[in-house]
């Protein structure tokens, strides 16, 4: 069994998470059993702006449409599976409807990474 550490914040960490999603609690419980205490950010309420969402992508190495929950009720109603979409548009689409952005996404020193599956966080911590 892991033992968690001291939670500390001079490991700058970020979670895009939503709360009754598995996948995302397991990341955040990860998280805090490594001792860090992460900034959370609740993106159904405060959704990132278009500018964020480019950055995030950016540091992923993915396009907007990487970022895409295919099977939200959104995507289809939208038409967003319409390959002519531009990165630009679909960045929009996610900014005005939140529960399209898949997560859960964190940030570190370390890199960042849309953390599916939940271990992929095992990347990002930090070192023992």
């Amino acid at each position: 069994m892991t033992t968690a550490r001291t939670p500390t914040t001079t490991y700058p960490m970020t979670i895009f998470h939503k709360p009754n999603c598995s996948t995302s609690r397991n990341v955040l419980g990860l998280i805090r059993e490594s001792g860090v205490e992460p900034e959370i950010v609740l993106y159904l309420e405060t959704p990132p702006s278009k500018k964020k969402l480019r950055e995030l992508a950016k540091a992923m190495g993915m396009g907007a449409r990487d970022l895409l929950r295919t099977k939200e009720a959104p995507y289809e109603a939208l038409g967003l599976a319409d390959p002519k979409l531009t990165d630009d548009q679909l960045f929009d689409f996610i900014v005005a409807n939140p529960i399209l952005l898949q997560r859960p996404i964190v940030v570190s020193p370390r890199g960042t990474l849309m953390c599916r599956p939940w271990e992929r966080v095992r990347e990002i911590l930090p070192t023992a």
